[in-house]
């Protein structure tokens, strides 16, 4: 995996090896840091600031999703995500549980008009889904000098007798949309039928895999490194085949209470993105089991910390003298 480089004013420059990367480093002439567990340097001294043609190929999915960061000479990165999703069943329950308050004694507010009837917007959970590859993008974008974005063309299923229905009332393609316009703004965009992508995958004489829930190469980054490789070319063959896993990370948001109640009939206060002070999911280094993340607090008055790759809990009711706060993190991930 190569190391991406920023200059000494905080600009991306060509990415760098490993090897480099660490004689820099001892020599005094850069800096290290991470960024959403990626490795990178910072630059102590000025110098040219060359960059090169660099494409974000993106293979949506409705599951997993991939995405490859290429030059004309190098594979950079491979990511794998998953897709976000489940938004729009939380907005139900929302729904229903407000609606549900309404009948019972108990603190509500009361019905009115839809104030967006008639007003042009995303629902939720499709803007939740395509607004999570933007996130992806712009969080790329601040490690590599991004200069193109291919992205893979889906469509909607076509129904019979309805020619408009799909272009103006689909999620599918109402949210696809919204993301090409978003793209267009901060790079050059190109698309490409899925078919097409299958020809260039023929070609180069590229397996995919047909499990695609697999962590592989070849379950979708082998289409996103085809579509990157269509804007910059290059070798024929993939000179980097390992891939960063990355997820959406879960967040409880704040509810009136409990959906069901406890002991007594009471319902508790439930969720939040805060924790004593301090956001959930915030990168933390403890004394003993290291880098950690903030996922609750403890009645006691300590907070409870978790991997960053899953949700299983390490600490419970840390103490602020035991642990060292860090950065916020973006999303889970892991190598």
């Amino acid at each position: 995996m190569y190391v991406p480089v920023k200059s000494k004013e905080d600009k991306q420059l060509m990415p760098t090896t490993p090897p480099v990367a660490r004689h820099l480093i001892k020599s005094g002439k850069a800096t290290p840091y991470w960024s959403n567990g990626i490795f990178c340097i910072r630059l102590n001294y000025e110098t040219s600031e060359y960059t090169q043609e660099i494409a974000v190929g993106v293979d949506p999915g409705s599951k997993k999703e991939g995405f490859t960061v290429k030059s004309e000479a190098h594979t950079y990165l491979n990511v794998q995500a998953d897709a976000h999703k489940d938004v729009g069943k939380k907005v139900e329950k929302r729904r229903d549980l407000r609606r549900g308050r309404r009948s019972r004694k108990c603190p509500n507010r009361k019905n009115r008009t839809n104030r967006l009837a008639q007003k042009k917007r995303i629902p939720a959970g499709t803007r939740a889904r395509w607004e999570w590859k933007l996130r992806i993008l712009d969080c790329l974008s601040k490690l590599y000098p991004i200069t193109h974005v291919c992205v893979e063309d889906i469509k909607a299923r076509t129904i019979k007798g309805a020619k408009k229905w799909n272009q103006s009332f689909s999620p599918l393609e109402v949210g696809k949309q919204w993301f090409y316009t978003e793209v267009k703004k901060r790079w050059s965009l190109l698309t490409l039928q899925g078919w097409e992508t299958k020809e260039i995958r023929d070609s180069l004489g590229l397996k995919k895999s047909k499990q695609k829930l697999s962590a592989t190469f070849e379950a979708h980054c082998v289409d996103s490194w085809c579509l990157a490789y269509h804007i910059v070319g290059g070798d024929s063959l993939p000179d980097n085949r390992d891939i960063f896993c990355i997820s959406p990370i879960p967040m409880r948001r704040r509810e009136l209470h409990r959906q069901n109640p406890q002991r007594g009939g009471k319902r508790p206060r439930y969720g939040g993105t805060m924790c004593l002070g301090i956001v959930k999911n915030t990168l933390v280094k403890h004394a003993k089991h290291g880098f950690l993340r903030v996922t609750g607090f403890d009645t006691r008055g300590g907070l409870n910390l978790s991997e960053i790759s899953s949700s299983k809990q390490v600490v419970r009711g840390a103490k602020p003298n035991t642990f060292r706060i860090l950065k916020r993190l973006n999303f889970q991930y892991s190598i």
